[in-house]
């Protein structure tokens, strides 16, 4: 009988058995260029190991160069890759839970999102990880907006007619229930969409919407600030066995190195947001502002439609919503 590997997982198991009793090197995969902020998150924690001095190499393969995107926490948590950067919902296919950790209004603002780290919910979140061998090193959520090409868009009512794309499933369904048309693509097709009449409105992350030029194509931006719906959970995680297999010194820099760059990727996210404001103002785009009763209204059409659509989905569902729900 003959197996046949993918690709990407043939290229893993070249690496594997790379990590033994008396081996240094870890290999950390993700998806961005050298240039951005998990990128960034990923150096900083190989670096401090170096410097520590403990016999530690953290190897890291950017921009889908050892796995692609999606690829990545399967290996991960059966020992064949040792850390990655990832969007923690890539694997809700195969975590239904982890669907939670880009679901609209349950974080709305990056303060709210570093105590939903330290949260019962999020302890509930790496409980299920550890089922599967995998453990987080430094958590952090990005956030995102959304942008116009003829209005502003702050709460449902300004969506009603509007041809919309959306960040994932539970923000379609979300925003399906306001009244928009929902065309699926990915962020990278927004600017041409928008430029044939395809899209009237988009809502994708700050940094995809500063790097494809969307504000070249829209009248009105809505970016994240004191409220927002999009957020998105992309931690830096760990096969949890190679953690264990380190020695204790090992152990202590990665987790040193860890807390440090936890507090970097919080205060970067922040200025992500913010910058992506001042380009769309540089470039002339109106810039708007959801208000706390726009957020309050945007979960309560979400409590009848994503989360609704979670529960039903989802082992468990109703009581992660809820911890989740009662972080404030």
């Amino acid at each position: 009988m003959h197996f046949k590997l993918s690709a990407s997982v043939a290229a893993v198991a070249l690496f594997a058995g790379a990590l033994t009793a008396n081996a240094t090197e870890l290999r950390l995969s993700h998806q961005w260029s050298n240039g951005d902020v998990r990128h960034k998150v990923a150096q900083m924690v190989a670096d401090d190991v170096a410097a520590a001095d403990v016999d530690l190499d953290i190897k890291i393969f950017p921009s889908q160069s050892l796995l692609k995107a999606r690829e990545q926490y399967k290996p991960l948590s059966r020992g064949l890759l040792d850390m990655t950067v990832l969007p923690l919902s890539y694997a809700g296919g195969q975590q239904p839970a982890y669907n939670l950790t880009l679901m609209p209004g349950l974080v709305k603002n990056h303060d709210h999102a570093a105590r939903l780290n330290e949260s019962p919910f999020m302890d509930a979140i790496e409980g299920i990880m550890a089922e599967d061998d995998v453990m987080v090193l430094v958590h952090g959520y990005l956030a995102g907006g959304f942008a116009g090409k003829e209005k502003c868009i702050t709460k449902p009512d300004d969506m009603p007619g509007l041809q919309t794309r959306a960040a994932g499933k539970a923000f379609e369904q979300m925003l399906a229930g306001a009244g928009a048309s929902i065309a699926s693509m990915s962020s990278s097709e927004i600017y041409n969409a928008m430029q044939s009449g395809v899209l009237d409105a988009a809502n994708t992350s700050s940094s995809s919407f500063v790097s494809y030029r969307i504000y070249e194509q829209v009248s009105c931006y809505t970016p994240a600030g004191e409220y927002a719906l999009w957020f998105m959970y992309q931690p830096l995680l760990m096969n949890k066995s190679t953690f264990e297999g380190l020695n204790e010194d090992q152990q202590k820099a990665l987790l040193s190195a860890s807390e440090k760059a936890q507090a970097f990727y919080l205060e970067e996210a922040k200025k992500e947001d913010a910058a992506s404001a001042q380009v769309f103002r540089d470039n002339d785009v109106e810039i708007a502002a959801m208000t706390e009763a726009d957020f309050e209204a945007w979960r309560a059409l979400a409590k009848e439609t994503s989360y609704k659509a979670f529960v039903e989905e989802t082992p468990n569902g109703q009581e992660l919503l809820d911890l989740a729900l009662s972080v404030n």
